[in-house]
């Protein structure tokens, strides 16, 4: 559950007539109103594994009551606690988690939105479950307190976040009349502190509140189900009736939050990370008014491009910019900001003024040259094409989205919402370029090197800053003297695809085949026989043998990869913009490319690629800021939240040939362009490539570039590339820990302001098996509610507590992971072995009923299909890449759970899991945060025997035994 931030508001117009979905979607629509006014959307996919249903309510943070910020926020968390018709505490989320779901909610602006989705066969009571917190929610006094700590620790964590802190000084410099200027998350003292202070029961209010504001009249529903859509109208009808209708319209909030006194600013604000930021605002028109013609859609892409010409390449070029984003923000029906964001280097933000004088002149260059018709439609068709073919996604998500569109557009577009230009119209391009003006504009610019330059703090996230006016003069001299640097429009995009036509599939394999293999590359094709779409997927991966062989090697690796996508990408965003995506990054072995998009003109950006790896050059100047940058990219590890720290720790005991992140910045530190100019030869020396070729592509097509990889690599009088030795294969190996000997590991926290300390509690169980597998998934299943409802719900240990399985190279396990403000992590491991005593009575005293129910919900989240061409193909790239193959994988576990037995399972809990299991295999990574590090001492004193304490991980690691590698895939033919 989070606070969000974005929002869009507007008054409908059309209610009637068709919904305009894409070409290629066999689901059916209907928009239905209930007797109470409450606006639904039924969607009917017969092919669906998962139903789902969103509740969008048209009232967020800006209704808060005046001295009870955060109320909105709060009521979300409340609401899923408990009904009158099912009381017992969180039994929805204990439904819905046991019957193979999810859920969550959000709180932004002006909308608060609840979600779930579930298996299809527990669908009708999951729904009624949901409806009945719009119907009598109980918001039970036992339960308020303890949410309001949920809240406030959901705070903590987000106090640290640079985004946050800039949203709410962005805020905080405005209107104090206008609700865009409050506090929306809430916290400890606005929600009880504070109210207690003035004779205020929360509580009450809470119901106040509801009572105002949660009315049918302002609802929106979609549900995502199997059936027909007359028996899910049916069930909504039934199901949904009883919500009250009090006729209350959607709350409006006129005015602009920023007055002139708001404008021509300059704010200097001191981040958490390291790094320069500058994000130039301006209030605007909102684009909602004009979705189909998209004036900040155009002027975004046109700011923000990054090909030759641009803004972004001249500043990258002057070495001043690592990255630029422009686009519309915050978004209602009264008002919106047009923000241009740049990622500075040092040098960069050495000419701040330079920059700032640049995008001025950019956009009097654009209101110059007029609003082009040809650049309108190049985007019309690159957002059409993305409509009509886009991939199907999660009904959880889908049913998410809409439920908000539906507040915005007319019926027609619910399914499209923004995201289709179709009319042409420079006038209210004009009008929005025309207001980027220097008189309308707020400049925020945010780095490390303004500590104890600052003069005011904000008062939430306590951000220091400064504030100072600039006249329009003033940026007028920077426009006249930043550098004279040719911006010009982009050029047309050639990788807009024109044919969406479906290649006729002549073998309809379910598996990944072998298709080629060489001593050079290993080629693995699956066409697409499900999805039906003009996409492709190719993921290649580089095994290097010298990419990991030392700190120094993976540096150097990781700047050889960043240089690459660097000197691609003012020829290959054009490939982006027109949807078409490709990566490059560092692997276990080597590096990574993918590609995935239309496939239309894949093979072109395939091509352009090899060929800026075959004739790799070491630029100076782009050495320096990929340096910088990625210097600044491992300093910032330190700020990670200390339950990533835990993880990371837990990450780097058990994985072999691994190298920690101090190392690695040491590493870096004394590296030069010459050394990379040297190393690139030797890394390409010895090459494997292994290659995933997937979608619409034919088999000639797949070998095609495979061939032709081999050919820029291998086959050249003097190649670049020559194959690896057997001996070289790249495995990836972990430790595994002793039997009934726990392992710890005490660290203070990285970071010296976060006062959250972190436990990952892991148990590491066996190497890959499917019986082994299905047990494991099917404990998690049962016990993974029961954690969270009494670790976070019951002893309020901290607002991120989970319990996830583990998969270390195939080595699988589960761990507690808690993130508390409250607790050290000495005491929430006792609490986690309380648990596990807990887990060990619910085990043994489970029913055959619920028994067999939670093994059929683990079996239908296995047989769910894949939604689209992406998830299918990251799935056998998974098997491929470990070495693994097992692509029935999903069928092997679920014939192993059907024979599973109750007995079984809880032989399994007491093999391997239980507290004094005989087998059991744990380790507790704990991270202190600075109010909690003075227990560190006690607590490695109270550490019962017998267990080991780890003082070095390295040392650690290299003094177990490794598991066997699961990597087999040298003895593989065709």
């Amino acid at each position: 559950m989070v606070a969000g931030t974005e929002n869009m508001e507007a008054v409908p117009a059309d209610r009637g007539g068709e919904i305009l979905k894409p070409r290629t979607d066999k689901r059916e629509y209907r928009r239905i109103v209930l007797e109470n006014s409450l606006e639904v959307l039924l969607i009917s996919d017969p092919e669906t594994d998962k139903c789902a249903a969103s509740m969008n309510v048209s009232v967020g943070s800006f209704s808060d009551p005046e001295g009870l910020d955060g109320l909105a926020h709060f009521l979300e968390h409340m609401l899923f606690y408990a009904s009158e018709k099912y009381p017992e505490e969180d039994s929805y989320s204990k439904y819905v988690t046991e019957h193979g779901g999810s859920r969550n909610a959000y709180t932004s602006r002006e909308n608060t939105n609840y979600h779930f989705d579930i298996n299809t066969d527990s669908f009708d009571e999951a729904l009624d479950r949901f409806a009945q917190f719009f119907i009598k929610p109980l918001m039970s006094a036992d339960a308020t307190m303890r949410e309001i700590n949920a809240v406030d620790s959901e705070y903590q964590k987000n106090l640290l976040y640079d985004s946050r802190r800039l949203d709410q000084l962005k805020k905080h410099l405005s209107r104090e009349d206008h609700p865009y200027h409050k506090f929306s998350t809430g916290n400890m003292e606005t929600l009880h502190v504070w109210p207690e202070a003035k004779g205020i029961d929360t509580r009450k209010e809470l119901f106040k509140f509801y009572d105002k504001h949660y009315s049918a009249s302002i609802m929106h529903l979609v549900v995502y189900g199997k059936e027909n859509l007359d028996k899910t109208q049916g069930l909504v009808e039934e199901t949904f009736q009883e919500i009250r209708n009090t006729n209350k319209s959607i709350p409006i909030y006129p005015g602009q939050p920023c007055t002139p006194d708001h404008l021509q600013v300059l704010v200097k604000a001191v981040p958490i990370k390291q790094g320069h930021k500058l994000t130039v605002s301006w209030p605007v028109t909102p684009s909602i008014h004009h979705y189909e013609e998209a004036p900040c859609g155009y002027l975004g892409h046109l700011i923000g491009h990054e090909g030759e010409g641009s803004l972004f390449h001249a500043l990258k070029t002057l070495g001043w910019a690592t990255g630029l984003y422009a686009g519309e923000s915050d978004v209602t029906i009264d008002y919106s900001f047009f923000d241009v964001s740049v990622d500075l280097t040092d040098a960069g933000h050495e000419h701040m003024q330079d920059i700032l004088g640049l995008l001025f002149r950019h956009i009097k260059h654009l209101q110059q040259s007029g609003v082009s018709q040809w650049i309108f439609d190049e985007l019309s068709a690159i957002c059409e094409a993305e409509f009509h073919y886009q991939a199907k996604i999660d009904p959880f998500s889908y049913a998410m989205a809409i439920s908000r569109n539906m507040k915005i557009y007319p019926t027609k577009h619910w399914l499209v919402g923004s995201s289709l230009p179709s009319r042409f119209n420079p006038d209210f391009v004009e009008k929005v370029l025309n207001e980027l003006s220097p008189s309308n504009v707020r400049i925020f610019w945010r780095s490390k090197k303004f500590e104890g330059q600052t003069d005011e703090t904000e008062p939430w996230y306590n951000t220091a800053y400064s504030f100072e006016y600039i006249t329009e003069f003033t940026i007028q001299e920077w426009v006249q003297s930043a550098p004279d640097v040719k911006l010009h429009l982009p050029v047309p995009n050639v990788f807009i695809p024109t044919d969406f036509s479906l290649k006729d599939v002549k073998d309809k394999d379910i598996f990944p085949v072998l298709l080629r293999k060489t001593s050079f590359s290993r080629l693995w094709y699956k066409p697409d026989t499900k999805f039906f779409k003009p996409k492709a997927y190719v993921k290649t991966d580089f095994n290097c043998p010298l990419a990991n062989t030392s700190p120094d090697a993976v540096v150097l690796s990781n700047i050889f990869v960043w240089l690459l996508v660097d000197c691609l990408n003012e020829y290959a965003y054009y490939a982006r913009a027109a949807g078409l995506n490709y990566g490059l990054s560092l692997s276990g072995n080597g590096f990574e490319l993918y590609l995935d998009g239309f496939n239309h003109k894949l093979r072109i950006l395939l091509e352009a690629i090899m060929q800026k790896i075959a004739k790799f050059e070491v630029k100076p100047d782009r050495f320096s800021v990929i340096k910088e940058t990625m210097t600044k990219a491992y300093q910032n590890i330190k700020f990670q939240q200390p339950y990533e720290q835990a993880m990371s720790y837990c990450s780097m005991v058990l994985q072999d040939r691994t190298w920690p992140w101090t190392e690695q910045l040491d590493a870096l530190t004394h590296l030069e362009a010459e050394d990379l100019v040297n190393f690139v030869p030797m890394l390409l020396s010895r090459t494997f490539v292994e290659c995933y070729v997937a979608g619409n592509v034919e088999k000639n097509e797949a070998e095609s570039m495979v061939k032709h990889i081999e050919d820029v690599l291998f086959n050249d009088p003097k190649p670049i590339s020559r194959p690896i030795f057997p001996s070289q294969t790249m495995i990836s190996r972990v430790v595994e820990l002793g039997t009934k000997i726990k392992c710890f590991y005490h660290q203070e926290g990285s970071n010296l302001s976060d006062e959250s300390s972190a436990l990952v509690h892991y148990i590491q169980v066996h190497q890959d098996e499917f019986a082994m597998n299905s047990k494991l998934q099917l404990f998690r299943l049962i016990a993974k509610q029961a954690t969270f409802h009494q670790l976070r719900t019951v002893e309020q240990l901290g607002y991120i507590t989970s319990l996830n399985q583990s998969n270390h190279s195939g080595v699988y396990g589960v761990q507690f992971i808690i993130q508390s403000p409250v607790k050290g992590p000495g005491h929430i491991d006792l609490r986690v072995e309380s648990l596990l005593k807990d887990l060990e009575s619910k085990l043994y005293k489970i029913s055959d009923e619920e028994f067999k129910s939670n093994v059929t919900a683990l079996i239908d989240m296995k047989l769910e299909k894949h939604k689209n061409l992406n998830e299918e193909s990251s799935f056998y790239w998974r098997e491929i890449k470990s070495g693994t193959f097992k692509f029935n994988r999903k069928d092997e576990e679920v014939d192993a759970l059907r024979e599973l037995k109750k007995e079984e399972l809880i032989d399994f809990f007491d093999t391997y899991i239980k507290v004094d299991a005989p087998k059991k295999k744990s380790m507790s990574i704990c991270v202190y945060g600075s109010q909690h590090l003075k227990e560190m001492a006690s607590d490695k004193d109270e550490v019962a025997s017998p267990f080991i304490e780890i003082e070095d991980i390295v040392g650690f690691r290299k003094s177990q035994p490794l598991y066997g590698s699961l990597k087999g895939w040298s003895q593989l033919k065709l």
